[in-house]
This record gives C-alpha cells, structure tokens and sequence, in this order.
C-alpha cells in the first residue's frame, strides 16, 4: 500500500485538495470493487496538528511525528504573494528534503511547485506550474528547468503539474504509475478528464508586471503597448526614451524578464487571441490588426506562443 501525504500548508486552495482526495478515493474504490487491497493509504499533514474541518474524514496529522511516506502530494496556494507563502510554510522545507532523501515521490499541483522550487530538490530538473505564474518561478528558481508549456512533468521522484484542471493529469499519471491503465482510464472516465493533453500554453495570458518602479521601463511599456500594431524595432519602440537602446534592454530584461522585443511580441500574441475570441474578423484581419504583415510568420509565431494554430484558438474559445 501507498503512503501518501498530503499537505495542508497555509494558505492550501481547498479545491486542489478535494481533487487529490477524490480521485485517490475513487481509485481506492475500484479496487476495492474487484475484490483487492485499496492502493492509497490517504492521511492530511499540517504542521501544527490543527484540523480546519474540512475535510472531517480525514484525520490531519503534524509533520512532527518523523512518519515516513512514499508519497507527498502539495497542493496549490490560494494567494499571488508566492514569496509570504513560502515563507511561513517554512517548516515543511526541511521535511520535504527528509522524504526524499528516504526514497519518498513528491507531486505539486499548480503553484505548489513553488514550495518544492525552495527545497533545491528541483533544481537541474524538468518541472512545470500554472501557466501565468511561469515568469515569477523563473526567476525565483532559475536552476530548475521550467517547462511551462507542458501540463505535466515527471523527473525521476519528482512529479509538477500546471494551473487547475491539469492536476487532474497529474493525478492520473500517478494513478496510471501506481496502479496501471486500466484504473487510470476508469478514474479518467469517472471525471470526464482528457487523457492526452499535454500542453497548457493556449490557457495562458499575457499579464506584464506593473508592481516596479522603473520609470524607465514602465515608458517602454507603456509605448509597446500603445504602438504594437505599427513598430517592429527596438529603435522606434525607444526613440522618444531618453536612454540609450543598451541600457534600455539590459533595465527592461532585469525588471520584466524578458526584452522589449519579446515583450512586443507577446503583447501582439494576446491582441490576436482577444480577437479570434471575441471577434467575427477574417483571419487576415486578425494578422493585420495584431501588427503582423506576414500571415506565414504569424501562424509560426502563434503556434510556438500558444500551442495550436490560429484557426484552432478560434474554434475552441470564440464566444458563440
């Protein structure tokens, strides 16, 4: 049998957790169902021995109690200050590292990569997180090798997944690990999951930080912005900036995370999904009003960003 261990961190959104509990129940119950021994052992770990009641059938125990699991499971934050999360969950760190060292597997749902980002476990391995908080990991870990695009990811012992709906990915691909297809596809069958997507990226939105005080870069900003459909060059995006095209770049990549001209293709990225979505322009349109001459390079830009193709966006999210 499984040990699994799932963490009530501060702060824990409840709805990841309801996930993790229900479709470990289920495959518990089907194996139950065909006469054997359930797989998962399922027990609640805080760090203060504090139940919330919630969830009443579960009893939450402390992590104090040195108990050792095969599993631990840590769900997605509820807040966008990762860092203060972090911070007072402080405790489960060490402890993390303890599991593992004793031969433990460790999945994170969302956001909860952030918690396992500070352990160092990740570090030189492949991991993933809900699409829009990818530029806030990357900088934070910069030694882990994010693959935000992907849904889920597996590094040896270690297990990622992205935003919401994709833990339940995560959780099949443990299920199907543990317990094999059979009862993985059952358990898919139950939650009405998709078992074959793989990719994130068409779920993401372009959000650029505005929370810095670079008066500088919040200029460039605010001139890709307003000149995405006319500009195709750091010179014209910068001309009127007092700065010369070096500083700009180098200030712009520190604050932002990316450079300006990623940031202007970004910025005509999400103006064409807006359109294809809520929009009945021909496709041409959609190219020209996003700033793009080129339909070619368009569709190749679009599909690397987004992951599907113009045409494909539009079907899938166009307001109807």
């Amino acid at each position: 049998m499984i040990k699994v261990g799932i963490l009530l961190t501060q702060h824990y959104k409840l709805l990841s957790v309801a996930a993790i509990l229900d479709v470990f129940g289920t495959a518990n119950k089907f194996h139950q169902e065909m006469g054997k021994e359930p797989p998962y052992e399922i027990n609640l770990l805080n760090n203060d021995d504090q139940t919330d009641g919630f969830f009443d059938a579960y009893k939450a125990e402390s992590i104090a109690k040195n108990e050792k699991y095969n599993l631990i499971v840590i769900p997605a934050f509820t807040t966008e200050n990762i860092q203060h999360s972090i911070k007072i969950n402080a405790a489960f760190i060490p402890w993390l590292c303890k599991q593992y060292q004793a031969d433990a597997e460790i999945a994170t749902v969302c956001t909860g990569a952030f918690l396992l980002g500070a352990t160092g476990l990740l570090d030189g391995k492949v991991a993933t997180t809900h699409v829009d908080a990818c530029s806030a990991f990357s900088k934070a870990f910069p030694a882990v090798k994010l693959k935000g695009d992907k849904t889920v990811t597996q590094d040896g012992r270690l297990y990622t997944s992205g935003g919401a709906t994709s833990s339940f990915h995560l959780l099949l691909h443990l299920l199907q690990n543990h317990c094999g297809k059979e009862i993985a596809i059952k358990t898919a069958k139950i939650f009405a999951i998709d078992m074959d997507r793989q990719n994130q990226s068409y779920f993401s939105s372009f959000q650029p930080s505005r929370h810095h005080n670079d008066n500088l870069v919040a200029s460039a900003q605010e001139k890709i912005e307003s000149n995405y459909q006319d500009v195709s060059t750091i010179e014209e995006m910068i001309k009127d900036i007092p700065s010369s095209r070096r500083n700009i770049v180098r200030r712009f990549k520190q604050v932002i995370g990316i450079t300006p001209i990623e940031y202007l293709q970004q910025t005509r990225i999400e103006a064409a999904k807006k359109l294809l979505e809520e929009t009945a322009q021909q496709m041409t349109e959609v190219i020209y009003n996003s700033g793009y001459n080129d339909p070619k390079a368009f569709r190749k830009v679009f599909r690397k960003a987004v992951g599907m193709t113009p045409s494909e966006y539009r079907d899938k999210f166009q307001a109807r």
